[in-house]
């Protein structure tokens, strides 16, 4: 069976490192409302936005330049009849040169087709990676989200696994 996981590349007429720096910093380009550490192998962080969706992640791999793996450890949508379908997905980021550019291709392992989720979030991580994490490569500024001053993981009901 082919294989149904999200997937979508884009290329940037920048380096591998601006590509893997900018990915590990999230709160640059996913939301400024990121709580952890998500720099490090082993380190934890969570997201919220507003009351439509939580999740913890944890960083599984991180190799400079080259690629970068989050394993989602707990989740909440409250527009699924499913609260948890993301919980122990996996979200990858693969960047290479492709002739003069760098590609990074972003999978979300485990976000399929048969997921409630899936066109909404397939939309929502478009937007991001788009309008947000490419600009932030390519000039320097992305588009998170932008909230309350969010300091610990109980502030966006999410446990704290420190």
């Amino acid at each position: 069976m082919e294989n149904q996981d999200f997937t979508t590349t884009f290329l940037v007429d920048k380096s591998a490192s601006q590509a893997y720096n900018a990915i590990i910093n999230p709160r640059a380009w996913w939301s400024e409302e990121i709580v952890g550490t998500t720099d490090e192998v082993n380190g934890e962080w969570s997201y919220h936005y507003q009351d439509l969706h939580r999740c913890e992640m944890k960083v599984i791999e991180l190799i400079p330049d080259k690629k970068v793996a989050w394993l989602v450890t707990d989740n909440y949508f409250n527009f699924t009849k499913d609260k948890s379908e993301w919980i122990g997905t996996k979200v990858v980021f693969d960047i290479s040169k492709e002739g003069s550019q760098t590609q990074v291709r972003f999978t979300h392992q485990g976000l399929v087709p048969e997921y409630e989720c899936y066109e909404i979030c397939n939309n929502a991580w478009s937007g991001y990676l788009t309008n947000s994490l490419l600009p932030l490569i390519e000039a320097g500024t992305g588009a998170p989200n932008k909230g309350t001053e969010i300091t610990s993981h109980e502030q966006i009901g999410m446990e704290s696994k420190e």
